[in-house]
């Protein structure tokens, strides 16, 4: 299981060929790709952090309705994920799909200053999701392709954190506006809308269309067809892949839920609440590319399971710890290396088990799986709390998910290799 191992580069991965010696860790396209994803983090974490307030205090909506449309924020994007990687590779033309999803959020923004009911503000934010989920695979199906396999780890950390700098940055810029501007809403959603069009162009811009290198194949220069990327799912390590994923998205708690736990047992006042995401993207951001070399070093596998782990630990500090300074503390700091450990070491893993001209379905069906698993934990998480309490439903998040851990670890286990 490629997950496990360190991976030697392969020449189909690498576009050189052996014997000309390493290639550069970080290819050109992964720094333009990080800027594009910075930019319209930074667009769509402003209207992120200011939507619930705008909902609840500008028009007057329920619990219900505010849920509601948090579901469809949330859960469109996993369901189009595969669409948009099927399509990338059957065009053979990933920046054509992923400026497509790019463009679509883009253009949802200063729909927002329009949408006064839950059905309008519905459809403008499942729309705005679509976008999301079509750019997801084959931007990551980019960086895939433009570095050699035993990088992979670091071009995915260096790309997320990049990413996490704009989803810290977003916030703030609506806390500025907020506080500055006369018609506050207002003017977040037109200068986001104006910050995620300035994206779109850095990728049409400076984001090649093609790879560059040997001419393709006589079978690269065939379009994918639906039975091949369904061919994928009889892959046994791209099924072992997708199948963890979603066994360890049924046991992870959305990070609302953290940071309403964590407010609850360290006794934050509401104020400060806002502050908690910051927290755990500061550390995502921190280790993001150190994690992601050491995943290529000494195994993906090991690196992957050492993150959870570290969830784990954050909820044991949740349940039992009592309520000290440090508290807060050390749950981000595990909350933020988990993601470290995680987000950007499960597509690097993908390099050397799902081949090229597939390469952002494969992606789409692991980001899918795992997707759609944690909403389905929120669901239930949410549920669970709402009968027996959030003790109990934390207790069983975390018994639930030190057994999928146990599982994942054998199943990912590699054939000839101790990691």
């Amino acid at each position: 299981m490629y997950l496990t191992d360190r991976s030697t580069p392969r020449d189909a991965d690498t576009g050189t060929a052996r014997g000309r010696g390493p290639a550069r860790k970080v290819a050109p396209v992964v720094l333009v790709l990080g800027t594009v994803s910075l930019i319209t983090d930074v667009s769509s974490e402003m209207v992120t952090a200011v939507l619930p307030l705008y909902l609840v205090t500008r028009l007057g909506f329920s619990p219900l309705g505010f849920g509601t449309l948090d579901g469809v924020y949330n859960g469109v994007s996993a369901l189009v994920q595969l669409t948009g990687g099927h399509l990338a590779d059957r065009v053979r033309n990933h920046k054509l799909m992923a400026g497509l999803g790019y463009g679509l959020s883009a253009l949802c923004k200063p729909l927002l200053l329009l949408a006064g009911s839950v059905g309008t503000l519905g459809t403008v934010l499942a729309l705005e999701r679509t976008g999301k989920g079509l750019r997801t695979a084959p931007r990551d199906a980019m960086i895939s392709l433009s570095t050699p396999s035993a990088n992979q780890g670091r071009a995915f950390g260096v790309h997320r954190a990049m990413d996490t700098t704009g989803a810290m940055l977003g916030p703030l810029a609506a806390f500025l506006i907020l506080r500055t501007a006369a018609d506050g809403y207002d003017a977040v959603f037109g200068v986001s809308a104006c910050v995620a069009l300035l994206g779109v162009l850095v990728l049409v811009l400076f984001v090649p269309g093609r790879r560059r290198g040997a001419p393709e194949a006589e079978e690269q220069r065939q379009p994918v067809r639906v039975r091949e990327a369904l061919a994928l799912l009889r892959l046994p390590r791209l099924r072992a892949l997708a199948g963890c994923a979603a066994l360890l998205g049924l046991t992870t708690v959305s990070d609302a839920f953290v940071y309403l736990l964590l407010q609850r047992r360290a006794g934050i006042g509401d104020e400060w609440f806002t502050l908690l995401p910051l927290g755990t993207a500061t550390v995502f951001l921190l280790l993001a590319v150190p994690v992601g070399a050491l995943a290529d070093r000494i195994g993906r596998r090991t690196v992957f399971l050492a993150g959870h782990a570290g969830l784990l630990t954050a909820y044991a500090l949740l349940l039992w710890t009592p309520s000290t300074p440090a508290l807060p503390l050390l749950v981000l700091a595990l909350h933020g290396t988990f993601y470290a450990a995680t987000d950007g070491v499960l597509p690097a893993a993908l390099a050397d088990v799902v081949p090229e001209r597939l390469r952002a379905t494969g992606l789409a069906v692991v980001g899918t799986s795992q997707a759609l698993a944690r909403f389905c934990c929120s669901l239930a998480f949410g549920a669970a709390w709402t009968v027996w309490g959030d003790g109990p439903a934390l207790a069983g998040s975390a018994v639930g998910l030190l057994c999928c851990a146990a599982v994942a670890g054998m199943v990912l286990r590699p054939a000839g290799g101790t990691r």
